[in-house]
């Protein structure tokens, strides 16, 4: 009996800590997604680069020319390259986190976003985003998003 008092402190101190525990892992996730878009909208390839893992897959849906959807890959080191050679600003990808999951080391987030390119909007959809935690710091293993030019709101 007289462990209960401490038994139940101890429950409601880690009932009351796993929701800052939660929230701290959404917004290392949050931060991994946010590197990759602060480099781009600084033109910055190596900060781009640092988002991915070494293994990293880059993918855009599309529609081939016999009107077929297609998944189309990209080098991660060729778009950071891309990227970092339009100067500061130009190109500028605005996101909202909607849907954030975590199991242990890996992440999923799903991020609707609106793309534009010298300050005009040029195409929106949704990013699809796995991570992985890498020595202790998530990083983006595998990307897929839609693109559409309408209608973006």
């Amino acid at each position: 009996m007289r462990y209960t008092p401490c038994l139940l402190a101890l429950l409601i101190f880690l009932a009351a800590s796993s929701p800052a525990q939660a929230q701290t892992t959404e917004d290392s996730v949050k931060a991994a997604v946010n590197l990759l878009f602060t480099g781009m909208k600084a033109a910055d390839a190596a900060m781009i680069r640092r988002s991915f893992t070494d293994s990293a897959i880059l993918q855009t849906i599309t529609t081939n020319k016999e009107g077929k959807t297609i998944a189309r890959t990209e080098a991660i080191a060729d778009f950071a390259t891309v990227i970092g050679k339009l100067g500061v600003g130009v190109a500028d990808e605005r996101i909202s986190f909607d849907q954030i999951r975590i199991d242990g080391p890996l992440a999923m987030v799903w991020a609707p976003y609106s793309f534009y390119y010298k300050g005009q909007l040029s195409h929106c959809g949704v990013d699809s985003f796995q991570l992985l935690l890498v020595d202790g710091v998530w990083k983006i293993q595998y990307i897929i998003d839609t693109r559409r030019k309408q209608p973006c709101q």
